[in-house]
């Protein structure tokens, strides 16, 4: 009971920060992260300890499903050389630099210090796109950045795995490198396996509570077999993800769509809230517990590694931007090449997250100098929060990007033939077709303009007027006595669905920065 109180009391402070993250306009991560130091230095603060192998299926698992799902394998092709760029080459470089400081300033051993590297490497895409969604940004930075999060994220990863077995296991290089190499192939393949078979399952569940909680029960399922049979846990999730995205939402319903996707946002978002909330805690123990002289060499140690994070991406970065518009010049290459400010700006989304945090979490208990790896991986998701998060900003503002209409000309293009679908389908002359016919004539002639119908037509405004209409009357005939709840209840998501269909785009969507 005591540890489900502090849960509460450690939520109910996150949501209360969060109100400051709305009103300021700052991402919820850095209010978070914030958060989480001030509920650890409360000296009432609770002990919560959590287990390493669980941490990293709890909190991992289900970003790394929900990233996978939003990026499917053509924005990957199409994308191929920065999203390699940032999501394995800086990866890589981060870790090796990172790991090198760590060796040269701390004396870490070689596996110990590589943990660290790995730990800190992924930048966080939640981080980044909480900032980046309110500004009018080149649609082609916007999704390698997304993009980059998965990759990076299962990259670092096994760095990570390959480093703690390492420490464990003296004959690493001989038997667990062989291990590894089968695990990799092993792991794409069982999560092809595992998404195929979901999709046999989860059709017959669709639309049901029991088809919802299979879903968790199926993505923390795949991870839990990976590690049963020693394969990568981490590619498992990825292409497990991918196959149920690609395949699955033409065979669900609209209503199971909307509360997936609800539950699944929610779910997420709880647990970047834990992590954060969760690594203060762990932190506060160790600095409690750490000698004093030591306390000062691991925050030395901490403040070295964040510079060295921050420095090695933005210098990968804009020279990869000079690299590639050295190729395009000359003809080797048909990627597109990025701007200055374009590369500027990427090299400065490094903000460090959930993935970063869960990783330190799951080092072993007797991890060597566990203690300043979990402390120098919290002064690097502060720091990046922090520091990135709350200039990024003002960087884009200075920076002044040409507005991107690309994705504004898809979705009119898309919508119109769409419309046009409608129009097609509309034969005979009864009544309720004409009255069709000229709704979506109508709509076709807003769309043509770029807009977006429901934005700007007089009959989905008259609906919104009419159901709110209908819910003010809904509401007296409740306090009246005239209708039962269970009457209530039942008009009252009737009118709920009408009012999904005719709100304007960005209108329906729950979000918390």
């Amino acid at each position: 009971m005591a540890f489900f109180e502090s849960m509460l009391t450690l939520l109910l402070v996150a949501i209360v920060f969060l109100q400051f993250s709305r009103k300021f306009r700052i991402p919820y991560p850095t209010m978070l992260a914030i958060a989480g130091i001030i509920v650890a230095a409360v000296p009432w603060a609770p002990e919560v300890a959590i287990d390493p192998q669980l941490a990293l299926a709890l909190l991992i698992a289900p970003v790394l499903f929900d990233a996978a799902y939003d990026l499917p394998p053509r924005t990957l092709r199409r994308n191929w050389l920065p999203l390699f760029s940032l999501a394995a080459i800086a990866v890589i470089l981060t870790a090796v630099a990172v790991a090198a400081v760590a060796m040269t300033t701390a004396g870490l051993p070689l596996a110990a210090a590589l943990a660290l590297g790995a730990i800190v490497a992924p930048p966080d895409a939640a981080a980044a796109t909480a900032m980046l969604d309110r500004f009018d940004l080149p649609r082609q930075t916007y999704v390698v950045l997304k993009g980059e999060s998965l990759l990076n994220d299962a990259v670092a990863l096994l760095i990570f795995s390959a480093a703690v077995a390492a420490a464990s296991s003296p004959a690493f290089f001989s038997g667990a490198l062989a291990q590894l190499a089968l695990a990799v192939p092993g792991g794409i393949l069982l999560g092809y396996l595992l998404g195929r078979l979901y999709m046999v399952v989860g059709v017959k569940l669709a639309g049901t509570l029991g088809g919802t909680l299979l879903e968790f029960v199926a993505t923390f399922g795949a991870w839990i077999i990976a590690e049963r049979l020693h394969l990568s846990a981490i590619l498992t999730i990825v292409v497990y993800a991918m196959v149920i995205a690609r395949y699955m939402p033409e065979r669900q319903s609209a209503r199971h769509r909307i509360h997936s996707y609800s539950v699944w946002e929610a779910a997420v978002f709880l647990l970047n809230v834990l992590a954060f909330l969760l690594m203060g805690l762990q932190v506060r123990q160790i600095v409690v517990d750490i000698d004093p002289g030591r306390l000062d060499f691991a925050i030395t140690l901490a403040m070295a590694v964040f510079v060295t994070v921050i420095v090695v991406r933005l210098i990968w970065v804009l020279l990869y931007n000079r690299a590639i518009t050295y190729l395009a010049a000359r003809g080797r290459t048909k990627q597109a090449v990025p701007t200055f400010a374009t590369s500027l700006l990427a090299g400065w989304c490094g903000m460090r997250g959930l993935v970063t945090l869960a990783t330190a979490l799951a080092l072993p208990i007797d991890f060597h100098d566990r203690d300043i790896i979990l402390l120098s991986a919290l002064a690097v998701v502060l720091g990046t929060l922090i520091v990135q998060g709350l200039t990024l900003g003002p960087l884009i503002r200075f920076l002044k990007f040409d507005p991107d209409t690309s994705l504004d000309r898809d979705l009119t293009k898309a919508r119109i033939a769409l419309i046009d679908a409608a129009l097609a389908e509309l034969d005979g002359e009864d009544k309720s077709t004409r009255i069709l016919r000229e709704v979506y004539t109508s709509e076709r002639e807003i769309a043509v303009d770029g807009k977006h119908p429901r934005e700007v037509s007089r009959l989905d405004k008259q609906r919104r007027n009419i159901i709110t209409a209908k819910r003010r009357k809904l509401a007296v005939m409740r306090r009246a006595g005239e209708i039962d709840d269970d009457v209530f209840h039942t008009l009252e998501q009737e009118l709920d669905w009408a009012e999904l269909a005719v709100l304007p785009p960005g209108r329906d969507e729950i979000v918390e920065s």
